[in-house]
């Protein structure tokens, strides 16, 4: 009988087997004669396959309407069918319904409210995996009335024996608090608890919870800060960097920067002396100067050495969260020991480069010392694209002055090979780099001028002219050593066509009008331009009116006009004639006679020099320009060189000291955003504040304010946990010890002569002492040389004596063999009696 329903059933779960292979393959063929597809499948026949007593047809159901829900159709018309399954004692199906609940549960609120009853049925389960869906579920569904519900259920799952149940329930927090934050102080509390639990993969998720609901609330990690560090290397990955987040956040406010001045002394000693000997004692010879070093509390470098171990984990954003509390909680020796790791995060896919390229900027404009090294890491890849090269492009610039002459000379030949390209936003990056480099490091400079002067004669405009916008940065960096430089770059002014390269150079012509008036070409080249100003860019005529304004005024400088005539004081003043005589001489003066010696008389007015009169023809020709903005130029330098006498005010607009340009780095406007978040990837497009939810790590907290370190854990000690067993094993085990003691003891009083009761004392005093055993010892041996004493003195003959002796020691050996047996007995009937009590459950 038990082979053929052994038989039977293995030929339903056959049959089962086959029709949902069957159905599975009907549905990934589409539909076929006589077998039904998902889409040819009507509601009525859903709603039938729910509704059957088999649980077979139940899960076929529910599949199809989790196809559904996934799909372009909606499921909900089947929510009354699909919460009848509720309380299925199938696993899977209540696996499907619950994921169906929390999808539709917000839109029939009503209808979700009857399942909770079963889902409350099932937090009691006997299975801790029913008992954590049923809380995830309930959490889940985004119903405000059960907000209570919820927190109870949380409150269970606090208590409850699985881990895994304990860690849904720490995830169910923040579902119960967005859904009501009126529950935030009994959510807290439940928080506390799993803070501490001794669980690793519970911890991680509490702290997840404790970062979206109470981050400020420092005071409940105190308690728990060692317990979380010690488990911070088994923690999941996504937990790390929860907690990395909340450890660096809580040094920053519980561990002051302290510094400690340590004595680093130079000594004098032989070739052949031991090194280690003057740091044993004694002052040096050499004596020494006192540095300032970062003493670290010894909580914080616990904490900093477990990240250490972090290092070499797969997921990158966990090293990265490590490079962050390295950065602004450790001395750069440990930041030295993260740069490797976060360079080899380049040999990942094109994202994650993108991420770290990011933070390796943020970190080198801090510390570019330690990347020199992987200087090769940085070189640009021909598949590359824009948003990599040019980080890497930035991150060479930044190490470049750090390099040995071997490294530049490889980064510089990158960067001309580069310029040379055909992408117009590779070259014009290329040239920009080449002129950074020369900014950051002077003694390469002339080198890096020769490179961007050998590109002038390109034939693509825009090389060109970012090549003479680097140059002209460079030549202001000191002028007067660049006055050649400048008379190179003139020559290339009939060759080049490009509107902002024509417009530079004018532009530094103009800044070298007046440095030397010997060799001064600017006339020259004013003259120049003046023939084909008509033909210019309206950059370039800007430039020429400027260069020409420059021009004249240093003229005006050097040629002041002459000063007036004083008048004559009010006492030489010659009085006027009278009414008569005065129209006397008027009537004279008319005459054709005075009137000829009159002209002859007054002096004749200078002639204009040449300066003068191309000033004057550049204002004519800007007259009837087409430009507003050139007539308004022309105009304003016109009204401020319109008095020879008085030219301070146009002195000081056209002739002040220019500042020394500085281009800085691309990411120096990011260089105090917190690395490792999305604010520092998007950048500038971030807005000001960053992203919603973005936060800086908080200050240093001062010396003297930062909270007592007896708040943190104490490490357990051994003997603490020996006397308190925490097991009811350990409990047993500690009964049969204190059984065997009492037993043991009992039969030492037995051999020495006291009576039971005696004996039953002395063993419910406890176990005795090395002292006191020792001093029962000793008597023992007083008793049994008395009595050995005594026996001689009776005894005549050395046979007697023998015999004696023989008959003691037989005597002895049965006491000892019978106290063996009923020691041995008791201590069965003790582990008799223990294993008897591991039993009961």
């Amino acid at each position: 009988m038990e082979t053929i329903s052994r038989i039977s059933s293995m030929l339903e779960t056959a049959r089962e087997l086959t029709l949902e292979a069957a159905q599975s393959a009907a549905i990934g063929k589409g539909p076929v004669t006589g077998a039904p597809s998902s889409r040819n499948t009507s509601a009525s026949h859903i709603k039938k396959l729910l509704d059957s007593r088999h649980e077979r047809e139940v899960l076929d159901g529910m599949r199809r309407v989790i196809s559904l829900m996934y799909g372009t159709e909606s499921a909900l018309p089947f929510f009354s069918a699909v919460v009848k399954n509720v309380a299925n004692t199938s696993l899977e199906v209540k696996k499907l319904v619950y994921i169906y609940l929390v999808h539709y549960a917000e839109a029939e609120p009503d209808l979700a409210l009857l399942s909770i009853n079963a889902i409350q049925k099932s937090l009691t389960d006997s299975n801790p995996q029913v008992r954590a869906m049923a809380l995830r579920t309930m959490s889940g569904i985004r119903v405000p009335v059960i907000s209570q519900i919820v927190s109870l259920a949380i409150k269970r799952g606090c208590a409850d024996m699985s881990p895994h149940v304990r860690k849904t329930a720490a995830l169910a927090i923040p579902k119960c608090y967005r859904l009501d934050p009126s529950t935030l102080p009994q959510l807290i509390g439940y928080l506390a608890t799993l803070l501490g639990d001794n669980q690793y993969f519970v911890a991680g998720p509490a702290v997840a919870a404790f970062l979206e609901i109470c981050p400020d609330r420092i005071d409940l990690i105190h308690k728990c800060y060692r317990s979380l560090v010690r488990k911070l290397v088994d923690m999941d990955e996504w937990s790390q960097i929860s907690t990395l987040r909340l450890l660096t956040s809580y040094a920053r406010q519980c561990f002051p920067q302290r510094t400690q001045k340590v004595k680093q002394t130079v000594s004098k000693k032989d070739f052949y002396d031991d090194d280690e000997s003057p740091r044993d004692g004694g002052e040096e010879e050499g004596g020494g100067e006192e540095l300032e070093v970062p003493a670290l509390d010894p909580d914080l470098e616990f904490f900093l050495r477990t990240c250490k171990i972090l290092l070499q984990n797969r997921n990158s954003a966990v090293i990265v969260s490590v490079v962050r509390a390295f950065l602004y909680l450790a001395p750069p020796e440990y930041l030295d020991a993260a740069v490797g790791p976060l360079v080899a995060l380049l040999r990942s896919p094109q994202d994650i480069q993108h991420v770290a390229l990011c933070n390796i900027v943020v970190v080198a404009l801090r510390y570019p010392n330690l990347f020199t090294k992987y200087v090769s890491h940085f070189l640009v890849h021909s598949i590359d694209p824009p948003h990599i090269w040019r980080l890497k492009l930035e991150v060479l610039t930044l190490l470049f002055p750090h390099c040995g002459m071997h490294l530049k000379g490889i980064i510089l030949s990158e960067l001309r090979h580069f310029a040379q390209g055909t992408d117009p936003e590779l070259v014009r990056e290329s040239v920009r780099a080449i002129g950074r480099c020369a900014q950051t490091d002077p003694d390469t400079a002339d080198y890096c001028l020769d490179l961007l002067l050998g590109q002038i004669a390109s034939l693509d405009d825009n090389l060109v002219s970012e090549t003479l916008t680097v140059i002209r940065h460079l030549i202001q960096q000191d002028p007067a050593s660049h006055e050649q430089t400048v008379i190179e770059l003139v020559k290339h002014l009939g060759s080049t066509n490009n509107p902002d390269a024509r417009a530079t150079i004018v532009w530094l012509v103009g800044e070298f009008a007046g440095v030397d008036p010997e060799r001064n070409i600017a006339p020259d080249v004013l003259r120049i331009l003046v023939k084909g100003f008509a033909d210019e860019s309206e950059a370039a005529k800007q430039q020429i009116v400027l260069l020409g304004a420059k021009v004249y005024l240093h003229h005006l400088l050097r040629n002041p006009p002459p000063e007036p005539k004083e008048e004559p004081a009010p006492s030489e003043k010659v009085e006027p004639l009278p009414t008569n005589e005065w129209a006397d001489d008027q009537d004279e003066n008319k005459s054709p006679e005075n009137q000829e010696n009159q002209v002859e008389e007054q002096p004749a007015e200078p002639e204009p020099d040449r300066i003068t009169l191309l000033w004057q023809y550049l204002l004519l020709l800007t007259r009837y320009d087409t430009s507003y903005d050139l007539r308004d130029r022309a105009r304003m330098y016109k009204a401020l060189l319109s008095n020879p006498s008085s030219t301070d005010l146009a002195n000081l607009l056209l002739l002040a000291p220019k500042p020394v340009p500085h281009t800085p780095s691309p990411s120096e406007t990011r260089k105090n955003l917190l690395i490792g978040s999305a604010t520092l990837i998007i950048g500038s497009d971030a807005g000001v504040h960053g992203l919603r939810g973005y936060e800086n790590l908080p200050s240093w907290v001062e010396s003297g304010q930062e909270p007592d370190p007896n708040l943190r854990e104490q490490e357990a000690k051994p003997e603490l946990t020996e006397k308190m067993p925490s097991t009811a094993a350990d409990k047993l085990d500690r009964a049969l010890r204190e059984h065997q003691s009492s037993v043991a003891a009992l039969d030492q009083q037995r051999r020495l002569g006291h009576e039971p009761g005696q004996a039953m004392a002395s063993a419910s005093r406890g176990k005795k002492t090395l002292d006191e055993w020792l001093e029962d010892e000793s008597e023992t041996e007083e008793e049994t040389d008395s009595e050995e004493e005594v026996t001689d003195s009776e005894e005549e003959t050395e046979s007697e004596e023998e015999e004696t002796d023989s008959e003691e020691e037989e005597s002895e050996e049965e006491t000892d063999s019978e106290g063996n047996e009923e020691g041995a007995q008791l201590l069965q009937r003790g582990s008799g009696y223990a294993q008897s009590s591991k039993d009961v459950p």
